[in-house]
């Protein structure tokens, strides 16, 4: 039994991050139609553009004012406010002639529930969400309205850059890299599971039938395109760039938010891991999602199984071993701040970082804890 027990942790410590992207390679890509030349300025399609708010006074002007550079021929700018308390709203309705259309929540139901007023108020077909510490290039919506022109096409995310404190882009990590890779292997296969919530785009009709406003608004996108048979991509051409969060040490609990809130919408949609209703889609949220969020307590199983087994074989106390050196070198990091900057370091406390960070998450959420109220994370 101890010996099934090891293996089978060494399968889900594996599979998420391993053998889920080797399967997924194996699965022919789907046909694309092919983005043609840029359509002429009167024969783009309408886009409203919803920014999600709440109390944003300090911030918002810079938004709007981001929002108004955009260079796209038939935009409509929507400001969902959460039930802002200060004067967002108040500064909002001074950019009425600009277009700038509020659409306020008057009860505190979170994100996805002032996303919700703007939808029902919005005359786009394409709806781009953002928020206010995202900041959108102006060419930006040119590149994403292509592409729709791909009718099996439902949603489109941007993926995320860090800029600095002091304005310079920062590079990409090996972390991030990987997920854009990922990313690209399901973009072209069943369609991404998850889009970037600070910048995504998605047709109405996706938007405007089973919009769960107890749902992370990024995964339930993707979950309405499967439900309608169309697949949500990736744009590698679409950057949104924004600010990371100020406070490091609160990086830490905006993950446990944000695996707190994916366990919810899980949680909701269960039906989403049946394979006969969502094909290769249900797959892929159970690779990506489900047995990602496991991996922590498969990492403990197999410490666990790697000492009571070490004395019956090599390959036992090699493994047994192998974890020692791995969590020593992270206690090294976590005690010497100046070592993560290596990427021997760096790579594996980020890893337990992320894993510490989602077992906490799980056992908030298997205690009843829901993040019911949304609070942006200050950049």
């Amino acid at each position: 039994m101890l010996v099934f027990l090891f293996w089978l942790a060494v399968f889900g410590v594996a599979f998420s991050y391993f053998i889920y992207p080797l399967l997924l390679i194996l699965v022919p890509k789907r046909e694309k139609t092919a983005q043609t030349l840029p359509p002429q300025d009167n024969e783009f399609p309408a886009v409203s553009l919803i920014v999600t708010a709440h109390n944003e006074e300090s911030r918002i002007r810079e938004k709007i004012k981001n929002c108004l550079e955009i260079e796209y021929p038939n935009l409509e700018i929507l400001v969902a406010s959460d039930c802002s308390s200060d004067a967002t709203d108040q500064i909002v309705g001074e950019y009425v002639n600009d277009n700038v259309l509020l659409a306020r929540a008057e009860e505190r139901k979170g994100k996805e529930h002032a996303q919700l007023q703007a939808i029902v108020k919005s005359s786009g077909t394409i709806l781009v969400f953002s928020d206010v510490a995202t900041s959108i290039p102006k060419d930006a919506l040119h590149k994403l309205v292509r592409y729709f022109q791909d009718p099996a096409v439902g949603a489109v995310s941007s993926e995320d850059r860090f800029v600095s404190r002091d304005g310079s882009v920062v590079g990409e990590g090996a972390y991030v890299r990987y997920e854009m890779w990922l990313r690209g292997l399901e973009s072209d296969r069943g369609g991404i599971v998850g889009l970037s919530g600070s910048f995504f785009a998605a047709r109405k009709e996706v938007c405007e039938r089973d919009w769960d406003i107890y749902s992370p608004s990024d995964f339930n996108t993707a979950l309405n395109c499967a439900r309608k048979g169309l697949v949500a991509v990736t744009a590698p051409d679409v950057l949104g760039y924004y600010h990371d969060v100020s406070d490091p040490s609160k990086e830490y609990q905006r993950k446990i938010r944000t695996v707190i809130r994916g366990l919810t919408a899980l949680s909701r949609h269960m039906e989403v891991l049946n394979p006969q209703r969502f094909g290769l889609f249900a797959f892929q949220v159970f690779g990506h999602k489900l047995m990602r969020w496991a991996v922590p307590w498969f990492q403990l199983l197999l410490l666990g199984t790697s000492v009571a087994l070490s004395g019956k074989g090599g390959v036992y106390l090699l493994v047994l071993l192998g974890q020692i050196a791995f969590y020593l070198l992270v206690i090294f990091g976590h005690f010497v701040p100046a070592m993560r900057a290596r990427t021997w370091v760096k790579i594996p406390y980020f890893f337990v970082q992320v894993n510490v960070a989602i077992a906490q998450a799980t056992l908030f959420f298997l205690t009843g804890r829901r993040m019911t109220v949304w609070t942006p994370s200050k950049r």
